[in-house]
């Protein structure tokens, strides 16, 4: 109640100095008034008896190019005044530490402007040489593809990676069509899973979709499960995710090839191998080249489980792997290591899930041109790319580092080791040590892989 009380008394006149703080009304000045910096240097000086004498203007900093914007400048700052001053020793001290900091500050700006540069330089170059790719690849090659693709000038601009323009093109046309299908047929088999669908029971649960998976009667049963796989494709993209651009249509291509070859059905890998297709073709074309992509002997193998054969194909490997990694081989062997524990993943998605995305087509534009050789003329590239690090690991951080590979992996980097690899042992190449191994069925059953056995 008393709070906004009148005061019947008069304050003394305020006397001219800093007011002190206050909530209401007037507040009494302080009575104490604030000392001024020389003030307190010159009382600290009549005390101890020492004189501050500022460094001579020469020792003071002039013309500095590069100052780095934080508070390592402030070790060449004079102290406050009511400080005691530095000496002389500690004042040379700090400019010599100063300087230092700077000349590091400096190194590492003008290492990070000559490497921004560079990067810019390769990207520019990198640029250019897709420019002038694309015009011959469309002016020259493309329009005389039979008579052109094998010669070496082609097989060499191949292997530098092919322009993203007219990449969908040339793996048509080297996947070929040897199934003859046509846009048509895939409007067939599409609308049969369209069918399919609809027929499931949507409160169907997970355990029974695996169960009728499962079933090798009915293997069409396994379009449910694509709905199930589909998220998991290239998550960090966003767009094959359920409301995505692409969801829906790596969904019709996956399903219309599951009614397709019901034989085979949906397995696990295929929509990644989808995905990159849809990535860089129209949705008939995609169809088109993933059917015949994966009736290629390699491919049929691995989707189909054909254990016999995919032994084979991890016998041929080591035979590559004895005779270009002899120390890694060895390394490997002492901890049972088998290929298969790292090569199922890289082949059934085509390294498409092992690989970033950029680095993975490039390997697709070789291996469409050399076939399956090059799936595992890339393993060995790997391999090789870090020897040095999986020889000072075991069994278990081996099979960790190579089932989720560096993120930073650069495509100079691992085409630089894949072209180092030889695949050729005592002169036969692998085509051929493939081919001895078929007519060999007790050379497959030594290499059985305890992995596949269980």
């Amino acid at each position: 109640r008393n709070f906004f009380t009148k005061r019947t008394k008069e304050l003394k006149p305020a006397v001219q100095s800093a007011p002190g703080w206050k909530l209401f009304g007037k507040v009494p000045p302080r009575e104490n008034l604030p000392k001024d910096s020389k003030i307190i240097q010159q009382e600290y000086e009549a005390r101890t008896g020492r004189m501050y004498k500022p460094p001579p203007p020469s020792a003071r900093r002039k013309n500095i190019e590069f100052e780095p914007l934080s508070t390592t400048a402030l070790i060449l700052e004079d102290r406050p005044a009511n400080l005691p001053a530095k000496s002389v020793e500690e004042a040379l001290r700090h400019r010599q530490e100063y300087d230092e900091m700077v000349a590091e500050a400096k190194k590492r700006e003008i290492k990070e402007a000559h490497k921004r540069k560079k990067i810019m330089r390769e990207r520019f170059k990198q640029e250019e040489n897709i420019a002038s790719a694309m015009v011959i690849w469309v002016n020259e090659i493309l329009p005389n593809w039979e008579g052109m693709r094998a010669t070496r000038r082609v097989r060499e601009l191949w292997w530098q990676g092919l322009p993203p323009s007219v990449r969908g093109k040339v793996w048509s046309l080297a996947v070929g069509n040897e199934l003859n299908i046509t846009p048509e047929l895939y409007e067939i088999f599409l609308s049969r899973a369209k069918e399919r669908w609809k027929s499931f029971s949507e409160t169907s649960s997970e355990n029974d979709i695996e169960d009728a998976v499962a079933s090798v009667a009915d293997r069409e049963a396994s379009l449910e499960l694509i709905k199930l796989d589909i998220s998991r494709t290239f998550p960090s993209l966003y767009i094959f995710q359920k409301g995505g651009p692409y969801h829906d249509l790596l969904h019709s291509v996956l399903g219309a090839y599951t009614c397709y070859r019901p034989d085979v059905g949906y397995v696990q890998g295929m929509s990644f191998i989808a995905a990159v297709l849809i990535l860089n073709l129209e949705e008939a074309d995609a169809f088109i080249a993933f059917a015949n992509l994966l009736n290629k002997p390699c491919q049929l193998a691995f989707f189909r489980v054909d254990h016999s054969m995919m032994l084979k194909y991890f016998a041929a490997f080591e035979v590559f792997f004895e005779e270009n990694l002899p120390k890694l081989f060895l390394h490997f062997k002492a901890y049972s290591l088998t290929p298969d524990i790292y090569l199922i993943d890289w082949i059934f998605t085509l390294y498409s899930k092992s690989l970033p995305l950029d680095l993975a087509c490039r390997v697709w534009d070789v291996f469409c041109r050399d076939g399956e050789e090059f799936l595992f003329r890339t393993g060995l590239g790997i391999l090789r790319l870090y020897e040095d690090i999986l020889l000072q690991m075991d069994f278990i951080h081996i099979a960790q580092f190579l089932t989720k590979l560096p993120e930073d992996i650069t495509s100079e980097k691992l085409f630089s080791c894949i072209a180092a690899i030889q695949m050729q042992n005592s002169n036969k190449k692998w085509a051929q040590v493939f081919a001895s191994l078929m007519k060999d069925n007790k050379e497959g059953d030594k290499n059985h892989s305890p992995a596949l056995k269980s």
